[in-house]
C-alpha cells in the first residue's frame, strides 16, 4: 500500500528557546487540523514536549514517538494513542572502554551543544559514571569557538571527553573542528553519534535509520488496524563502531585488537 506523507520540521537543533518552539507546535498543530493524517510520527523530544503532550494526549488521532533520548517518561508515555521507539546511547559499553584504556579515570568531561536532548544525555553518563568513581561534569556551548576552549581546558581538567553532539552550534565549521582535534588532543575521546566520530578516537553509534524504520513499520500496521496500545514501546537496538588511528597514534592511546578489527576507520 503507498502512504502519502508530510514533513514539518520544529527545527529545534537551530532554533533553542522555547517561545520558538512553542510558536512551531502550534503551526505543526494548524497542519494536523486541516490535513487530517491517519496517524503521527513525531520524532525527537520538542515534538513530544511541545505538540504532543499539550495537544494529543490519549486523542483520537495515533502517534508514534521515536528519537526519545534515553526516557519517556518526562512526557507521561504511553498514551492511549500512542508507541514508540526510545533512543538510548551505548554509554555502558564506551564507559567499559573508557576503564581499558584510561589508567585510573577520576575526572571526565561530556562536551556538546548547549541543547536540551544533550542535557539528558548528560544526566544519563554522570550518573553511570558516577557509580564507579568517576565525576563528570558537562561543557554546554553555542560557538565554536567555545567549543574549542572547552575542548582545550579538558585537556588540563579531565582523564577523558565525552564528545556529544555539535548540533545547536550555528557556527560549526567541520574543518575547523577536526584541525582543532587533531592538533590539540591529548586525552582519550569517545562519543555517540556517527558524525561526530571524526572529532573522537572512538566511537559507537546508534543507528539514526533504525528509528525511522521503526517508526516506519509500526505506522504501517496502525494503518491497517492494530491500535498504538497494542504496540510495545522498545528501545533502539544496532550500533555502528569508528575508530580514528590519527588521533589515537598521535595521543599514545591503544584500543583492544577486537575493537581495531570490527571498526570502521575515519580520519
Amino acid at each position: 500500500d503507498r502512504c502519502e506523507i508530510r514533513k514539518f520540521y520544529m527545527d529545534g537543533k537551530r532554533n533553542l528557546g522555547e517561545a520558538f518552539a512553542r510558536t512551531k507546535a502550534l503551526e505543526a498543530k494548524q497542519l494536523v487540523e486541516t490535513w487530517k493524517p491517519d496517524v503521527i510520527i513525531a520524532a525527537d523530544d520538542n515534538v513530544s514536549k511541545f505538540l504532543i503532550m499539550p495537544y494529543y494526549k490519549n486523542a483520537a488521532i495515533p502517534v508514534v514517538f521515536c528519537g526519545l533520548n534515553w526516557t519517556a517518561e518526562p512526557y507521561g508515555y504511553p498514551y492511549r494513542n500512542t508507541t514508540g521507539m526510545i533512543e538510548v546511547g551505548p554509554i555502558e559499553p564506551l564507559l567499559a572502554e573508557v576503564l581499558a584504556v584510561v589508567k585510573n579515570p577520576r575526572r571526565g568531561v561530556f562536551l556538546s551543544a548547549d541543547e536540551m536532548t544533550q542535557g539528558k544525555e548528560f544526566a544519563m553518563s554522570r550518573e553511570l559514571y558516577k557509580r564507579r568513581g568517576i565525576t563528570m561534569t558537562h561543557t554546554a556551548v553555542r560557538t565554536l569557538a567555545d567549543w574549542r576552549a572547552g575542548f582545550s581546558a579538558a585537556q588540563e581538567n579531565a582523564d577523558f571527553i565525552v564528545i556529544g553532539n555539535h548540533a545547536g552550534i550555528k557556527d560549526w565549521d567541520e574543518a575547523l573542528a577536526r584541525r582543532y582535534v587533531q592538533e590539540h588532543g591529548r586525552r582519550f575521546t569517545v562519543a555517540y553519534l556517527e558524525w561526530m566520530a571524526p572529532y573522537a578516537m572512538l566511537t559507537m553509534a546508534k543507528i539514526a535509520d533504525e528509528q525511522g524504520e521503526w517508526s516506519g513499520k509500526v505506522a504501517v500496521l496502525i494503518l491497517n488496524g492494530t491500535p498504538p496500545s497494542k504496540i510495545p514501546v522498545v528501545a533502539n537496538r544496532r550500533w555502528n563502531m569508528y575508530v580514528n588511528p590519527r588521533l589515537l597514534d598521535k595521543a599514545g592511546y591503544r584500543l583492544s585488537p577486537d575493537i581495531l578489527r570490527k571498526a570502521i576507520k575515519v580520519e
